[in-house]
């Protein structure tokens, strides 16, 4: 919720921070920055240590650093103004504590299914990210501007404490592994020397573009350049969320049946790609740059689950928690550094 429901409070950071363009961007991208930092060292954990651990962990810390936001780099908190170095570094913590939740989710996940259903297990476990970004969507936008930056945190603080809580009470995570183990797991000598397991986490990482472009710059165009209200803004980008949660599921399920995940990723990519040549030709265009917005921010959330189920099941369950924090890291890293080249090339 706070990842991909935060950089969509853009617009209202900005007024309420006085942030410059540059100064937003770094801003929004830090996040990613901490989960890029962070994710390959919390696999390696999560497949050492279990996942619970690891989840709770993850869950808590990052929650402690939200309600430090909230009470000292939110604009209500601090009356001599915040500097965006600091939340953005703030914001950066808070992604490096929350990276475990990807690995250990994900390993736990995969633990629990055989192959020919973890790809519609795994986008199920995706789909958390878009439908957290449709809450967030919603939710962070209306209290941003109803009550300031501080309550966001404060509700971004109780999330986490309250999910942790449940992981304690009702998650088990003492399952038999599967009995399905491919040749390829077993001649894999280590996740990180695998170039089957790299050609998708490279992957990932470009195909992560035009989904973190639309998260991060796709209120302010529709704003700046199309002239759409706020409340519209929110209702395209939550079905945006929503919509995408939709496809990762049926791309799970379908590539169970068909055995054809790496196809289906190349499928999406070229998709992704066509919409976002498009959406550059009719910027200018209310209903036609709407149009592109939904089908670029559909195709870029699309193919999460198909693909770190893919690179789960070659790395094998053993080190999926390893593999799973390759593929976070350049997704990550794509969307810390996305919205920072979106700026310099406006500036061009």
């Amino acid at each position: 919720m706070g990842f991909a429901g935060i950089p969509i409070t853009g617009i209202l950071m900005r007024d309420a921070y006085h942030f410059s363009l540059y100064e937003l961007s770094f801003v929004l991208g830090s996040m990613g920055l901490g989960v890029a930092a962070s994710e390959i060292i919390l696999g390696i954990l999560t497949d050492k240590l279990g996942d619970k651990k690891v989840l709770i962990f993850g869950l808590w810390s990052s929650a402690i650093v939200y309600a430090l936001i909230a009470i000292s780099l939110t604009p209500e908190a601090s009356l001599g103004g915040v500097k965006y170095l600091h939340l953005g570094a703030a914001l950066a913590v808070t992604g490096a504590l929350s990276g475990s939740i990807n690995s250990s989710s994900g390993r736990t996940v995969m633990s629990w299914f055989d192959d020919n259903e973890r790809g519609f297990a795994m986008s199920v476990r995706q789909t958390a990210i878009p439908v957290g970004g449709a809450i967030g969507t919603g939710l962070l936008p209306w209290l941003a501007y109803s009550y300031g930056f501080e309550l966001i945190f404060i509700v971004l603080a109780i999330a986490g404490f309250s999910v942790g809580l449940v992981v304690v009470l009702f998650i088990n995570t003492k399952h038999a592994e599967s009995e399905y183990t491919s040749k390829s797991m077993l001649t894999i000598p280590s996740t990180l020397k695998s170039v089957e397991v790299w050609k998708i986490v490279i992957a990932a990482g470009f195909l992560t573009v035009p989904q973190m472009a639309i998260l991060t710059f796709g209120s302010i165009y529709m704003r700046d350049i199309l002239h759409i209200g706020l409340a519209s803004i929110s209702i395209i980008l939550i079905g945006v969320q929503i919509g995408g949660g939709m496809l990762r599921i049926w791309s799970g399920y379908y590539t169970d049946k068909k055995k054809n995940r790496i196809s289906l990723l190349k499928y999406y990519a070229i998709l992704g790609g066509i919409a976002s040549l498009l959406l550059c030709v009719m910027v200018n265009n209310t209903y036609m740059g709407v149009v592109f917005v939904v089908l670029t921010g559909l195709f870029g959330h699309a193919w999460h689950g198909i693909a770190y189920t893919e690179v789960a099941v070659k790395a094998g369950i053993e080190r999926a928690g390893t593999a799973l924090g390759m593929v976070g890291t350049t997704v990550f890293i794509t969307s810390f550094l996305t919205p920072i080249v979106t700026y310099i090339l406006a500036l061009c």
